[in-house]
């Protein structure tokens, strides 16, 4: 795993051979991060907070507070995935990126803090994976003035296989699809 831009500009942090995580491929990291600055997000003049979710190798996390997020918590579940974040975290030394290792769907209905971005990347196999939306956004058919873990006028990113069309959900506003990769995308 490398980091593309930003401050960790070209560091690399080889992943364990065992690794079961499906990272997201550089290709589709560059060209997700050429969107969200060109579109969406002015990494250095917001500064903004980030929830990385379903963490796996920690790239999008890394590469979110490379580039100019003031706060990166990155949750992944799977004990040696975690590890292995942990110490990446302790090689970079830098307080802005915190992995944290928890179950997705617990942290984030115990989670209290909201995050200007959201970004996650489940396994593509996983049986609720159409459900993450209304777990982020909150349920579609309820008051959004709630709180919910992104933030008025946060962006959520859904990393998804083919399979999934999220263009019905009343906070969607783009799709772009990498190969075999796909990224929707929701303001709220």
């Amino acid at each position: 795993m490398r980091i593309i831009r930003g401050r960790y500009k070209g560091r690399h942090f080889p992943t364990p051979t065992n690794f079961k995580a499906r990272p997201t491929t550089d290709f589709a990291k560059e060209g997700l991060f050429n969107i969200l600055e060109n579109n969406y997000i002015d990494f250095e003049g917001d500064e903004p907070t980030a929830l990385d979710l379903f963490a796996g190798t920690g790239s999008i996390g890394l590469e979110l507070a490379s580039r100019g997020c003031r706060r990166v918590v990155s949750v992944e579940k799977d004990s040696k995935h975690w590890q292995f974040l942990q110490r990446v975290a302790r090689e970079l030394n830098d307080g802005i990126w915190k992995p944290v290792h928890a179950d997705v769907f617990k942290y984030t209905r115990q989670c209290s803090e909201s995050y200007d971005i959201v970004f996650a990347d489940p396994p593509y196999s996983l049986p609720n994976l159409a459900d993450i939306p209304d777990v982020v956004l909150g349920k579609k058919d309820e008051d959004m003035t709630g709180d919910t873990i992104l933030a008025e006028g946060g962006l959520f990113i859904l990393e998804h296989g083919r399979d999934y069309d999220f263009s019905q959900n009343p906070y969607f506003i783009d799709h772009r699809n990498y190969g075999s990769v796909n990224f929707s995308f929701f303001r709220r």
